[in-house]
């Protein structure tokens, strides 16, 4: 156990000193030949805290409508009178003049195609009932749960898209819960910017503003976006956000006012190109969230699939439109329900505190390690250090976030790390005792015979950390990627660094009594 191999003498020495100098690369910033760091949380940066639910009630009531035009359908092909439709409390609602009301459930139950068959929950996306002759439809329980799937994936998607789009540093996006949206934007103290943006569904089209008065069945009335003016615009979508390409804040340097430029694909530019050139004379109106933006009246056929977009906008509110407009809709409202602002002088203080409490530990650890094991203690306190170089080092690889329960998990690898070269120099002990001779033997076994012990204490606790790592999140998380590096590096330093550097002193001093 005490003899190493040159080859693995210097892998040792090598794997030692790259990972000590990318640690102390988050010193030397850009000097630095490797450009990785660590970055740290909102915790210790200070920054904004977010979580959002997503409201699946509109996309509810939306799939109902359109279910609702299905079963009149399906029905109809069967030759099964049906009528009186109506949606309610999230349920489709009708009536039948069929006697046999066991026919229209089942076939309404065995039909995949109006109700899809889940094969992973053994469930269909609706359910049927009757009651006092009304048959009611609704979504399924695993029905909600898919939705809610499907809405989650595409709004973490967005939400993704325009954060990143902002500029911010390291921000961590992640899902909570079945419907809900944690974002950290580390580094940012101000978060109504991202709020506003982050608010907004982004539901953009174009649609024509009719001459009627009274709104009917196919207009609706909505309001200009200051709130000036209400028009009535057909329902009709002549374009939608769906086939927008591109759009970015433009100065036009005819009426000196800043716009938002678009670029549509190729189906959009010609259906584009066809409305503008029946409706010369009409007004266009642009609709985001069922708010018009403007209304500008059609001069001319606009067949390059390209416009502009104008409302009065500032240069920031014009980015932010054309950053909505390019990361796309969102498919559901988002609520803020929770928001926290970590300010830069909190987040000072927590890292002053983690230091102050890891020189602390460190200090109380060097000293009581000396005094015990005198020579060895101070091997083992090499060891210790280089041991969080280590550590600091594969976060710093990784470009890992430090968080405060990061900070807690590196002072605990220093406990861990001590407690594994205690175990080794108690057994070294025992063997002393025993009157062997040979310190070669004795520092041998007792090596040798402490690894299955120190094995099963750091393997045992990092499998609740990789638990703690599945299942937790956030700040849970980062404790649990530190804790688990950190045993990883304890099992390396105490079974290479410092059985090397007790190896050294050992061979050296062969026939010489040690007091340990």
């Amino acid at each position: 156990m005490l003899y190493f191999s040159k080859l693995k003498i210097i892998s040792t020495i090598l794997f030692t000193v790259f990972l000590t100098y990318i640690c102390f690369s988050n010193l030397l910033g850009s000097n630095s030949l490797i450009n990785k760091k660590i970055n740290l949380g909102l915790d210790l940066q200070g920054g904004s805290y977010l979580l959002l639910e997503v409201d699946n009630n509109p996309v509810i009531e939306k799939n109902l409508q359109t279910k609702l035009l299905q079963i009149k359908n399906f029905y109809k092909n069967k030759k099964i009178k049906v009528f009186d439709f109506s949606i309610n409390n999230q349920k489709i609602s009708f009536k039948s003049n069929s006697e046999d009301s066991e026919k229209i459930i089942s076939l309404f139950m065995e039909d995949n195609e109006i109700n899809p068959y889940y094969e992973n929950y053994k469930a269909n996306q609706f359910e049927i009932s009757l009651d006092q002759n009304i048959f009611l439809v609704a979504f399924s329980k695993y029905g909600i749960v898919e939705i809610n799937r499907s809405l989650l994936d595409q709004a973490v998607e967005i939400v993704r898209k325009r954060i990143d789009e902002v500029g911010t540093n390291e921000p961590t996006i992640a899902k909570n819960g079945s419907n809900r949206i944690l974002v950290e934007l580390p580094g940012l103290d101000n978060p109504d910017r991202i709020k506003n943006l982050l608010g907004k569904t982004a539901n953009l089209d174009f649609r024509f503003v009719t001459n009627t008065n009274d709104a009917s069945f196919g207009t609706d009335k909505l309001m200009t976006l200051d709130d000036t003016e209400e028009l009535n615009v057909s329902k009709r979508v002549i374009i939608s956000g769906d086939n927008l390409v591109d759009a970015k804040p433009q100065m036009d340097n005819i009426n000196n006012e800043t716009v938002v430029s678009f670029t549509l694909d190729r189906v959009g530019a010609k259906k584009f190109g066809k409305a503008t050139k029946d409706g010369i004379g009409k007004r266009l109106a642009i609709v985001l969230d069922n708010k018009i933006i403007s209304a500008p009246v059609i001069r001319d056929i606009i067949a390059s699939g390209s416009g502009q977009i104008s409302g009065g906008f500032t240069f920031q509110s014009a980015t932010d439109l054309a950053l909505l407009l390019r990361s796309g809709a969102l498919p559901a409202p988002l609520n803020i329900i929770e928001e926290r602002t970590v300010g830069p002088d909190l987040g000072e203080d927590s890292i002053k505190a983690g230091i102050y409490s890891l020189i602390i530990g460190f200090s109380l650890v060097f000293f009581y390690m000396i005094y015990k094991y005198r020579l060895f203690g101070l091997i083992s306190n090499i060891a210790l250090i280089l041991n969080i170089f280590l550590l600091i080092g594969i976060l710093t690889i990784f470009e890992a976030t430090l968080t405060l329960p990061g900070i807690a998990g590196i002072i605990l690898t220093v406990g861990m790390a001590v407690d594994a070269n205690v175990l080794i120099f108690e057994r070294i002990k025992e063997e002393l005792r025993k009157n062997i001779s040979n310190n070669i033997q004795a520092f041998d076994l007792g090596f040798k015979r402490s690894v299955v012990t120190i094995l099963d204490a750091n393997i045992t606790t990092l499998i609740a950390s990789i638990i703690l790592f599945i299942f937790g999140s956030g700040p849970v998380k980062g404790f649990a990627v530190t804790l688990s590096i950190g045993l990883i590096t304890t099992l390396f330093s105490a079974y290479f660094i410092s059985r090397h550097l007790t190896s050294i002193i050992v061979l050296r001093n062969r026939e010489k009594k040690f007091f340990i």
